[in-house]
């Protein structure tokens, strides 16, 4: 296995009111782990309108920043919904096709939060057929293979950690899991 040196940090936090203090206090956990954190370049852009022109240079850094990588770690807390901010999906699709490991987590208030599934029927409704299969109101079939995501986002982890926290769209500790296990994964 080659050292993992770098790792390109994807997750919703950049979007929170708090971003540059969690941003620092991610840097402080990698630094402490010896890896280098990437994340979006915001301080490097010359686009600072909400504009269309902005949005291509967030996304043109973003994937200059994941080549640049080593690694990824994904943070696949619920955005807004029951699953994982769009953006980290496309990330760690990205990443994975570049063949470079993704290493993931997901915060939950509860455990019992724990299956993708069971955080869509208590958030959007569902309910289940005569055959077993759960579908939402709209009638679409909701994935039920008793994980934390999507069959894909889950499957591409070389490790995958779910983490009960009462404050879930802060809490670090599963960066620090992340961060251990690409040790093991490069030992």
């Amino acid at each position: 296995m080659r050292k993992i040196a770098s790792v390109y940090l994807s997750g919703p936090e950049r979007w929170l009111a708090d971003a540059g203090d969690l941003a620092a206090r991610q840097r402080r956990i990698c630094d402490a782990a010896g890896i280098e954190p990437l994340f979006w370049a915001d301080e490097t852009l010359r686009e600072r309108d909400g504009s269309e022109a902005m949005a291509r240079e967030l996304y043109t850094t973003a994937l200059a920043s994941i080549r640049k990588a080593d690694a990824v770690v994904a943070n696949l807390t619920p955005w807004r919904g029951p699953s994982a901010h769009p953006s980290v999906a496309f990330e760690a699709g990205f990443a994975s096709a570049l063949q470079k490991p993704v290493f993931a987590f997901i915060n939950l208030e509860n455990e019992d939060d724990a299956e993708y599934r069971e955080r869509v029927e208590r958030l959007l409704g569902a309910s289940m057929d005569g055959t077993g299969l759960w579908f939402d109101g709209d009638g679409a079939e909701i994935e039920d293979f008793g994980l934390p995501e999507t069959a894909m986002l889950w499957a591409e982890a070389r490790q995958f950690y779910c983490v009960v926290s009462p404050d879930p769209l802060t809490d670090l500790t599963g960066l620090e899991l992340c961060l251990g296990a690409m040790k093991a994964y490069t030992e």
